[in-house]
């Protein structure tokens, strides 16, 4: 249920009815983004996500590709520091 105030001050509810164990739907913008597997310069296996610059989608694409990125980078703070988001100290 989401409550909230309306226009004149008085408070509303919404009630969303809903499976809560729903399977997720892939995102749209998956379908047009290539995945490549390169290797680095050191030898290890990369993924390479590729985006279609004269696509209809491409702004979700290139939202699609940087949410994927951030999750990485935050998996790999996770794996060296401990924590997600850290800032360090100077």
């Amino acid at each position: 249920m989401l409550s909230f105030l309306g226009e004149n001050g008085c408070a509303m509810s919404k009630v969303i009815i809903g499976k809560l164990n729903a399977p997720k739907r892939r995102h749209a913008a998956a379908r047009s983004v290539t995945i490549k597997r390169v290797r680095d310069t050191e030898g290890q296996v990369k993924k390479l996500r590729t985006l279609d610059v004269g696509s209809q989608t491409f702004g979700d694409d290139l939202q699609y590709v940087f949410r994927k990125n951030v999750a990485k980078a935050r998996r790999d703070n996770k794996q060296a520091v401990g924590a997600p988001d850290v800032a360090h100290k100077r």
